[in-house]
């Protein structure tokens, strides 16, 4: 498989100085499933450009006890907190879909973010898009029921994958949406029931995708039109 670091949507939309700047920067790296690319209050070295995997981002509570805030694919990075001052996050980013991405030395990205041009502009949008999530998710989980919330996670997982499958336990799921397994167990048979997916041995398949977009909440499209509104669709010249 050809590894295109122009497939994730960030890097496809630098402008071409700073693409020739970073292209030999860039390095690949595998993103299996459940690894962990930072965790909690470490100090990040890199940032990462996901391009076939999905990260989540969690909330890790002192007794363990974890909920996912925000999901990262190819329309993004996961390191912000590199750029935006901070250098350290309370969150945990780990793999929730396996594939590979490339990944950006930390002091190349605070070089190029501190020459305040186009790039700085181009970060700072994607990062006011990633709060819109993290808000929402915030807001979806105290109200909305849990069938809403898969629905949610989903179609935000499907948007950043290539295909309609995703290969996730039902206790990853539960882990990400902070509710106990028997919920997602539940919320997922009852998607299977009405044929919106198809779930065997870790592998869920959508095969109804409006029928998903009926069902959820309107989080899933304040998300969406908000980083359609502040990215780039296609590659800047």
């Amino acid at each position: 498989m050809h590894a295109d670091p122009l497939k994730n949507r960030l890097l496809s939309s630098l402008p071409y100085d700073e693409w020739q700047r970073w292209r030999s920067e860039l390095e690949w790296v595998d993103m299996p499933l459940g690894h962990v690319l930072y965790e909690s209050g470490s100090t990040l070295k890199h940032v990462y450009f996901p391009v076939t995997s999905i990260v989540s981002l969690l909330y890790v509570m002192e007794n363990g006890a974890s909920a996912e805030i925000a999901v990262c694919g190819k329309e993004g990075l996961v390191g912000i907190s590199l750029f935006m001052g901070g250098e350290s996050t309370p969150s945990r980013a780990v793999v929730q879909s396996a594939g590979y991405g490339f990944r950006l030395r930390a002091q190349v990205m605070k070089d190029e973010f501190n020459r305040a041009g186009p790039v700085l502009h181009l970060l700072l949008r994607y990062t006011q898009a990633l709060i819109t999530q993290m808000s929402q998710t915030a807001v979806c989980n105290r109200h909305h029921t849990l069938d809403q919330q898969l629905c949610r996670w989903l179609l935000l997982s499907m948007d950043r994958l290539e295909g309609n499958e995703l290969i996730m336990t039902q206790e990853l799921i539960a882990n990400m949406l902070g509710v106990r397994r028997e919920g997602v167990t539940e919320g997922a048979l009852k998607l299977q029931n009405l044929g919106y997916i198809r779930y065997s041995r870790g592998r869920i398949t959508v095969l109804n995708r409006p029928g998903l977009e009926e069902r959820t909440c309107e989080c899933y499209a304040v998300v969406k039109r908000e980083y359609d509104r502040l990215l780039p669709a296609t590659q800047e010249t």
